[in-house]
């Protein structure tokens, strides 16, 4: 059975995907970004923070959406926690990884928007700085591998793309909200 509407945001990080669901937010309260599962330390908010027991219980009953590491951190995105984001409204999945994007698009049955923010590499070293993050280096090496992500994957299909250096995340949240309304009603 397929779930309902979602959205999936992929970019590098600091390209806007929190500023933007928050517009998108205020634009259609029903949409809530989803709430991974985050097995490490740092940062909680915004996460289920969860511990290597439960992902290995995740794991054995085939639960596990897609799973990625990073900042010695694991992210889970996972077939519970889609279920209850569902049932609350249009759950908003931010992902900075292309396997990410698959893996939900095959293993988790919705009407997905897939949606891609950029911006450029200086772009996110002003806003991970602006925003005092103390991995800025760790951030733009991540900037480099979503570069080097969408590389090796050139037949990506995105549903909107977005240049959050040039766009505000009104605007951005505007055109997701078109495609909510009308799939393949927005564009680029």
């Amino acid at each position: 059975m397929k779930a309902g509407q979602g959205v999936i945001l992929y970019g590098p990080p600091a390209a806007g995907k929190d500023t933007v669901t928050t517009a998108l937010t205020e634009l259609r309260p029903q949409c809530r970004q989803f709430a991974r599962l985050k097995v490490g330390s740092g940062k909680s908010l915004g996460y289920r923070m969860g511990t290597a027991e439960q992902l290995r219980k995740l794991e054995a009953a085939g639960e596990v959406v897609y799973a990625n590491s990073r900042y010695g951190n694991v992210y889970v995105i996972d077939a519970p926690g889609l279920d209850a984001a569902f049932m609350a409204g249009v759950p908003v999945v931010h992902l900075g990884q292309v396997d990410g994007i698959r893996a939900l698009l095959d293993g988790y049955p919705a009407d997905w928007a897939v949606v891609l923010l950029w911006c450029p590499r200086e772009a996110t070293a002003e806003r991970s700085a602006g925003r005092g993050d103390s991995d800025t280096t760790a951030r733009l090496a991540a900037w480099d591998a979503t570069q080097k992500d969408l590389d090796a994957h050139p037949g990506m299909v995105w549903d909107l793309t977005v240049d959050t250096a040039a766009s505000s995340p009104e605007e951005a949240a505007r055109l997701i909200d078109q495609l909510l309304v009308q799939p393949g009603a927005a564009t680029t």
